[in-house]
């Protein structure tokens, strides 16, 4: 494949129905038309016209003539690269804008650079679980604004900074319902506490370090009964909240999460009955998230993408107890980094300028959405380039001022509309917008003659074929259909089973046009279906013909798969087959009746031995006594081979049967088995006696006896007096 996608000498071209050039340009990358005027041969199908660059010259095609698409990369948009930010938008990707017009199969490779802005505009939103554990992190953070802006601006000059904070879900299991504790969920009384919630935004982005301190500094603990928090909540809606937060469009976007518990997610919801999906929308009234406790937790991949969609940033500053989970959370949201944060997080600062750096380092290239059958392959030009790969090109290290750039390959698998996908740096705005084509027509320039001399005046020429007049057909539209009569032609064109063309082409002029790669009279030959060995066709030691392989020297068999050799087919007598078949693939394929591996035997031919067995018998009935069984019979054989000279036979005459040994045998037998089904039965009678003897025994042991002595004065005897009827 040369570099700018034209197919160069070698490949193939596998061929299915082609019948115009745009036909034989979507079979396959490599594949080419020959436009030249009278190529094909008379009787011969057009289909010939497409095959490799090289096959058609060998053919004889005039290079100019070969028509094979190219690959067409045009840079529509491309504005210098911006060398530091002067209150302007800032260009830190080129080209902006590219249009693809690309043969399927084919890869186009276009260039990306990317430039960091000197004193790219930095927002940062400081986002702090609030619940009780993190109180002495809030009364360290009051006094973090100067701070927190004074490193930012040892970045850039232009840095604003935003606060807000969440706790979780104010609805049991995960918050104390009970209405004081809602209003106050803090165990300590003494100290200041604020009513339960879910997330509250509290300042919007503001480049002054007095109104982010004066902010902080009216915030107080709050409370919930579980562990993890809801940061995820928090997180998606000041990502999709971009009103309500204030980030600039052109600024690096940073969410610096701080907190010492875990996290909850998408169907944790459940717990509390709340079945609605996080809608990834945004739900903010008076700076309270105010669909806390109506809709679920975001999944991770909702908070990722919307992160992604909106160039926002995030840095974890968390404690070392929930590290590894954040980590974790960290490889699956785009551009975020993990730092550890001290138990009253007094190295914050230093934490989120580390994270910065690593974060603002990176370049990573990728894209949306692509459409289908498209792929695309990154491939990046730096000091520290990551490997090739079809989601995401990297460059690690790279400072402000310092130019990278990636090479980009696209590759088309099949013919689609026009569409566009973008392609971006995570976490910049800026972006590359790529119109995409597919080239798969041919551009023939033909001569508008609709009675052109190379159709004998009765057509057009379109991409080196006649389109025939109405009334003519043929080749070079030499048939006029008025000459002869249809069904005459027709019948010209019935193969013997009286199917026309054999179902494999049209009748034209009274002769087959066949489809596809069949040819013959009646379309009967197929030189592409023959039986493949080692999945080449006629093993790729003969060629096809009609079906049939035909091999080359030296080559045997349905698939030409066996050198010619007689070795195997040989006993040691040196007759190849034993004359009785022929050596095919080192095998013998024996005459009717003779079996394999040499031919040697035949199961239903009639036995020499047995024809000289009849003449015995003819004289067996001459000697044979009244009770005279069978006559036992020598053959003599004489070598060589099997060949019954004379056969010698005795009367054998078999003693009968004992009748007595065979009664007694029979009563003996009858008397065993009466015996041993009565012991059987006698068996089962005493094993059902013992049974029940053993119970009897339990029950009178359960059984209490007691001596009792009775008299009149026990008992009070009542006479009662009735009526008789």
């Amino acid at each position: 494949m040369g570099k700018n996608g034209l197919c160069q000498v070698g490949g193939s071209c596998s061929k299915t129905v082609v019948n115009s050039c745009s036909d034989c340009i979507r079979s396959g990358p490599d594949c080419a038309w020959c436009m030249q005027e009278n190529f094909t041969q008379p009787g011969e199908q057009e289909t010939v016209r497409c095959n490799t660059r090289a096959l058609l010259t060998e053919r004889g095609c005039e290079p100019q003539k070969i028509i094979a698409p190219r690959n067409k990369v045009r840079v529509v948009k491309k504005l210098p690269l911006s060398e530091s930010f002067e209150k302007q938008e800032p260009i830190q990707l080129s080209p902006q804008v590219i249009r693809l017009k690309v043969r399927p199969g084919i890869p186009a490779t276009f260039r990306v650079s990317f430039k960091r802005v000197q004193g790219y505009p930095v927002d940062l939103y400081y986002l702090m679980d609030l619940s009780n554990s993190m109180k002495d992190d809030l009364d360290n953070v009051k006094d973090l604004g100067n701070d927190l802006l004074s490193a930012l601006k040892t970045i850039t000059a232009h840095a604003q900074i935003g606060f807000g904070a969440f706790v979780d879900k104010t609805v049991l299991p995960y918050t104390n319902t009970n209405k004081k504790k809602l209003l106050r969920p803090c165990d300590d009384d003494s100290e200041k506490c604020q009513a339960a919630f879910g997330y509250r935004h509290v300042l919007n982005l503001t480049p002054r370090e007095q109104e982010f301190k004066q902010s902080v500094t009216n915030q107080f603990i709050s409370g919930n009964l579980d562990s993890p928090e809801g940061g995820l909540d928090a997180m998606m809606q000041a990502a999709v909240c971009g009103g309500a937060i204030g980030w600039r469009n052109s600024s690096t976007r940073l969410i610096v999460l701080t907190t010492d518990a875990g996290f909850h997610m998408a169907g944790d919801g459940k717990l509390a009955g709340i079945l609605e999906p996080n809608d990834q929308q945004c739900h903010m009234k008076d700076n309270l998230y105010y669909k806390s406790n109506e809709m679920d937790y975001p999944s991770v991949g909702q908070l990722a993408f919307q992160l992604e969609k909106n160039n926002i940033q995030t840095i974890f500053a968390v404690t070392e107890n929930v590290q590894a989970i954040y980590k974790q959370l960290s490889a699956i949201v785009p551009k975020s980094e993990v730092g550890v944060l001290s138990n009253d997080s007094n190295n914050v600062v230093e934490l989120i300028k580390t994270a910065y750096r690593k974060l603002s380092s990176k370049i990573t290239l990728t894209h949306d959405r692509l459409p289908d059958n498209v792929q695309i392959t990154y491939t990046p030009e730096c000091q520290s380039a990551g490997p090739p790969g079809p989601d995401e090109g990297v460059c690690d290290n790279v400072k402000e001022k310092q130019e990278v750039s990636f090479n980009v390959t696209v590759v088309v698998d099949s013919c689609i509309k026009d569409t566009s996908f973008t392609i971006r740096i995570l976490g910049i705005k800026d972006t590359l917008t790529v119109n995409l084509s597919t080239n798969c027509e041919c551009d023939c320039n033909d001569p508008q003659d609709s009675q052109h001399q190379s159709c004998g005046g009765k057509g057009s020429l379109t991409c080196g074929v006649c389109s025939c007049q109405e009334g003519f057909i043929g080749r070079i539209c030499e048939c006029a259909i008025g000459k002869e009569d249809k069904d005459t032609l027709r019948k010209a064109c019935l193969n013997a089973d009286g199917v026309e063309c054999g179902g494999r082409g049209e009748c034209v002029c009274g002769r087959c046009q066949c489809h596809g790669n069949y040819h013959g009279d009646h379309c009967e030959c197929d030189d592409e279906h023959c039986e493949k060995f080692q999945n080449q066709l006629c093993g790729g030691n003969g060629k096809c013909k009609c079906g049939v392989c035909s091999c080359n020297e030296g080559y045997e068999g349905s698939a030409c798969q066996c050198k010619v050799s007689q070795t195997e087919c040989k006993p040691p007598n040196g007759t190849v087959c034993h004359g009785r078949g022929v050596c095919r693939c080192s095998r013998c394929e024996c005459d009717a009746g003779y079996q394999r591996p040499h031919c040697k035997t035949c199961l239903g031919c009639p036995d020499p031995c047995q024809t000289k067995l009849s003449d015995a018998n003819a004289q067996r009935g001459q000697m044979r006594p009244p009770k005279l069984s069978f006559i036992y019979c020598v053959f003599i054989i004489q070598p060589p081979g099997f060949v019954c000279n004379s056969v010698l036979c005795a009367p054998v005459c078999p003693e009968p049967p004992s009748v007595t040994a065979i009664i007694g045998a029979a009563i003996g037998s009858v008397a065993l088995i009466g015996i041993l089904l009565l012991m059987l039965i006698k068996f089962f009678i005493y094993m059902k006696d013992v049974k029940e003897f053993r119970k009897f025994e339990k029950e009178k042991k359960k059984s209490k006896w007691t001596d009792v002595s009775l008299s009149c004065q026990d008992f009070e005897i009542r006479i009662c007096n009735f009526r008789a009827p």
